[in-house]
């Protein structure tokens, strides 16, 4: 069997909601240890997250809650901080997302974690970070998305800001989170001491923003909203066919509309003055696209795609959920895996990313229940008694 990568890792997770434990799916999904730390009785509140609830049961725990251990912990009490710490001394990376100073205030400063684990990674997810005046302020993905600029841009340019349907910013924090982590253990293989990694969620959107900075600061240009289509980037917008559908065509560089023109059968098109270079597209792509929309209203989308397929030019349909389910090509690259779960039976979901050739990541087990491994972590890990853990539950403390 292949070695998972991230075996020899083990993460201890504070965190709670989305910013934090995202990080600890994506470490998790490459084999490392995680230990979840969740309140008595109440848990993340992650379990009780999502529109469907087949059961009562959340559909979105046991995805971001996937290859984790939960043990139960009430971290504002002295007995609870010091599990952790007890945990601490066997972890090579911590992970939480309170807001700045709660550590500190439960005696567990990174000053005060490195004493006892010199090597320990601390990972630290928050909405404006651990320093400047922002800093203790409040900050969901929602206010991270807004001042970090992509709620602006998003959106048709006659309404106010819209936002994707999913949680963009948090996930993008978690995700420079767990690069950051992943450094970090990195620079450990040489230096043998451990750091603070320290992302922000405006910050993880603003990294996205392209070059909307340098455009302001030497040209006083500011992005707009403007719908499905990016400035000057044409074409690449969505285009209706005969049978109501609608096929999504990217070919705004100057050899793939080449190809665009071919298949259109319109070979002029490539070479008119008008369209035959990016920057001629972009200044008429109003006209362009009713031409290219024009010609996809008269053929059915199967047959569109078809001939864009055969002919190199990007295309595709705007996919649901059930057209993923259904789409050859993501099962012949498992995109989508289907777990074992004790009240779903099996539980489909997005599969690990990205894939690796020599260790890949796997999916292999669901969110746990709340406390489930508190007898292996804290009587094997930690070598807690019977008594131990009983005083510690008696004292509502696990």
């Amino acid at each position: 069997m292949r070695d998972i990568p991230l075996g020899d890792v083990r993460v201890i997770e504070l965190g709670q909601l989305l910013a934090g434990p995202f990080c600890g799916q994506l470490l998790g999904d490459f084999g490392a240890e995680v230990i979840k730390v969740e309140d008595p009785g109440r848990g993340d509140p992650m379990r009780q997250w999502g529109r469907e609830k087949p059961y009562g049961k959340s559909l979105w725990w046991p995805v971001v809650a996937r290859n984790k251990k939960s043990v139960t912990c009430d971290l504002r009490t002295s007995a609870g901080q010091d599990l952790v710490r007890r945990l601490v001394e066997r972890a090579d990376v911590l992970l939480e997302n309170f807001r700045p100073g709660t550590l500190e205030r439960w005696g567990m400063s990174p000053d005060e974690l490195h004493a006892i684990n010199p090597r320990l990674i601390i990972t630290r997810v928050t909405g404006f970070g651990q320093t400047g005046p922002y800093a203790p302020r409040a900050g969901y993905g929602s206010i991270g998305e807004a001042m970090g600029g992509i709620r602006h841009v998003t959106g048709d340019p006659d309404r106010p800001p819209s936002r994707a349907g999913i949680s963009l910013g948090d996930s993008l924090a978690a995700v420079h989170a767990c690069v950051g982590t992943l450094v970090a253990l990195h620079e450990r293989t040489r230096s043998g001491k451990g750091q603070v990694v320290d992302s922000a969620i405006y910050e993880a959107v603003l990294a996205m923003m392209e070059s909307m900075l340098p455009e302001w600061q030497q040209s006083s240009y500011q992005r707009e909203r403007t719908g499905p289509v990016l400035p000057n980037v044409s074409p690449s917008n969505v285009y209706p066919t005969m049978d109501g559908d609608s096929v999504l065509i990217a070919a705004n560089q100057d050899s793939v509309f080449t190809r665009l023109a071919k298949v259109m059968d319109r070979p002029e098109l490539a070479a008119d003055d008008r369209y035959a270079t990016h920057s001629a597209r972009g200044e008429h792509m109003a006209e362009l696209d009713e031409i290219i929309a024009a010609w996809t209203a008269g053929i059915d989308a199967d047959d569109l795609l078809a001939r864009l397929n055969e002919g190199g030019v990007p295309a595709g349909r705007i996919y649901r959920a059930e057209d993923m389910f259904a789409d050859p090509h993501f099962a012949a690259r498992e995109a989508i895996v289907r777990v074992p779960h004790p009240d779903f039976g099996e539980l489909a979901m997005q599969n690990v990313v990205p894939k690796l050739s020599a260790t890949p990541g796997s999916v292999r087990s669901v969110g746990p229940a709340l406390g489930q491994h508190n007898e292996e972590v804290y009587r094997g890990l930690l070598g807690l008694t019977d008594a131990d853990l009983a005083r510690l539950s008696g004292d509502g403390v696990i």
